[in-house]
């Protein structure tokens, strides 16, 4: 008897959560040449082109201008084309509920773990993925988390029926969570702590970045040899970091984190890209000289210093612009889910960026971060098909509707469960 209840409920557990799945679906490759007419088209490398054509062909655009060929033609007048958005580093699709761990497949456990791939835990049933595309965003770089070393990040595109089909360039980088080096008092709720207790939280993060330094050190002899006895599956995984085939991105930071990380370029030569980085802005000549990208976690939170300005979130886009850092903007808000990437990107106008200057950093910078700059990034002749078409300004909340989504050319949906929902419940009360 418990054994049928135990069937009979997850018999109708399973038939609630069918019933509750959104009809949606990844689009079939393009077929007909699909030429988007009349538009503002904003290039991303700081170019617009108004009144402009785009024809994309076989999933690849191949004119950009003036140019009109046979085909489907949608006629985008008064309308604003982009390249698609870019999250430079998140945890979608491996993270749905972060408060439920059975949905939770982001962190494995240990400190070193260079050979974990973030890219086979990928999900692309996410009901997050869907609520991405209608702000825009189409590509993302998923990476793990948790350790050290916590694996490799894969960048994907969000319209796939599984992670195989979602790949977009797979390993791209290899991620090091650098240990906080800010000092903390033990928090003691009011009792005394033992003084044998009290671990300095510095020395202890200096010893652990040390621990990784060694290993690459270890690695890199590793490497160095001809033919090994047995095969080491950690040092195997960072070996296209020697050869720049792979960047290291460092999530650190405050400015001495920042400096440590430097020393991971100058020791091993390595493509290093710093994630976080909110004190970038104070050593920006340095990190330009040492040709060492940022990728800005999040604008819309206070500053990670009692004495920085309360607005410094939204002025270090500008500042690591003046003074030529590649640095790209993401949306990490747990709240929000990364959709408001393009308003993260619109408040830095606010701030000293130009709005041209502000699309390169959710598309071009992110993508020449990101490594796939020669396939994505930009409304250019050669490159992948991956467009939005907007009604109005993309980066303005109020004004961003998109209309199209192309991804390689196919036209994918920009319907969501909310939007579902907002559906059914008009058809409810009748409301038109």
């Amino acid at each position: 008897m418990k054994k049928l209840l135990i069937y009979t409920g997850c018999m109708m557990g399973l038939l609630i959560n069918l019933s509750a799945q959104e009809t949606i679906y990844p689009a079939p490759a393009q077929k007909e040449t699909i030429v988007l007419t009349n538009a503002t088209i904003h290039v991303g490398n700081g170019q617009v082109i108004n009144n402009g054509n785009v024809i994309i062909t076989n999933g690849k655009i191949t004119e950009v201008g003036t140019a009109t060929a046979v085909g489907k033609i949608i006629d985008c007048s008064g309308k604003h084309i982009y390249p698609g958005l870019i999250l430079t580093s998140t945890q979608l699709g491996l993270v749905e509920i972060p408060s439920v761990r059975a949905t939770d497949d982001g962190t494995e456990i240990g400190e070193m773990n260079p050979s974990i791939r973030s890219i086979v835990a990928y999900n692309t049933d996410s009901k997050v993925i869907n609520t991405l595309r209608p702000n825009g965003i189409l590509l993302a770089s998923i990476n793990p988390d948790g350790g050290l070393i916590s694996g490799s990040s894969s960048v994907v595109q969000l319209d796939a029926w599984n992670w195989e089909d979602a790949a977009y360039k797979t390993d791209a980088a290899i991620h090091f969570n650098m240990p906080s080096l800010l000092p903390r008092p033990p928090r003691t709720r009011g009792a005394a702590v033992p003084q044998q207790a009290i671990v300095d939280p510095v020395k202890k993060g200096l010893e652990q970045i040390e621990n990784v330094k060694v290993f690459f050190r270890e690695a890199k002899a590793y490497q160095a040899a001809s033919t090994h006895e047995n095969i080491n599956l950690k040092m195997e995984a960072v070996r296209a970091l020697f050869t720049k085939k792979q960047k290291l991105f460092i999530h650190c930071n405050i400015v001495k984190e920042m400096l440590l990380a430097i020393d991971f370029v100058k020791e091993f030569g390595f493509d290093v890209v710093l994630v976080g980085a909110v004190d970038s802005w104070q050593i920006a000549d340095l990190l330009k000289q040492n040709n060492i990208a940022v990728a800005l976690n999040q604008l819309h939170s206070l500053p990670t210093m009692v004495d920085d300005d309360v607005d410094q979130p939204y002025k270090t886009p500008a500042l690591l612009q003046k003074a030529g850092v590649l640095f790209s903007i993401n949306d990490e808000d747990g709240q929000t889910r990364h959709r408001n990437l393009p308003f993260n990107a619109g408040t830095a106008c606010a701030y000293g960026l130009s709005k041209e200057e502000a699309l390169s950093a959710i598309t071009l910078n992110a993508a020449k971060i990101l490594g796939i700059d020669a396939m994505t990034g930009s409304v250019e002749k050669g490159k992948d098909a991956n467009i939005v078409v907007s009604d109005g300004d993309i980066l303005d909340m109020k004004s961003n509707a998109i209309s199209y989504a192309f991804i390689q050319g196919r036209q994918v949906s920009l319907d969501n469960k909310q939007k579902q929902l907002f559906e059914k419940y008009k058809y409810k009360y009748g409301i038109k």
